[in-house]
């Protein structure tokens, strides 16, 4: 009997802006305690800022490598970034992972 594979599974949220320097300057207001989700809704151009920055669940694989490698090995609840992608610079909060 084979054992069956378990697909390792993320939650998280982020911010996408155009430039590196609005990112560190986004993240900076993010550890002075200002919400993440707002400053999504304000400041992200990718369409699940409305939502706060929510991506949902996913697997490996299912966004961008550069993603994935945060994603998938950085600490729980905390800020990563900014991390770049042919998208622009992202803030990263990893809010799950099985």
């Amino acid at each position: 009997m084979q054992k069956e594979s378990v697909m390792a599974r993320a939650s998280a949220r982020h911010i996408l802006v155009n430039s590196e320097e609005q990112c560190l300057a986004l993240k900076q207001e993010i550890e002075n305690g200002r919400d993440f989700a707002d400053v999504a809704k304000q400041h992200s151009s990718c369409p699940s800022g409305r939502q706060g920055g929510d991506l949902g669940s996913f697997g490996p694989g299912q966004m961008v490598p550069e993603f994935d490698k945060v994603v998938f090995s950085g600490e729980l609840n905390q800020v990563h970034g900014p991390v770049k992608t042919q998208f622009g610079y992202h803030l990263l909060e990893i809010t799950d992972r099985t």
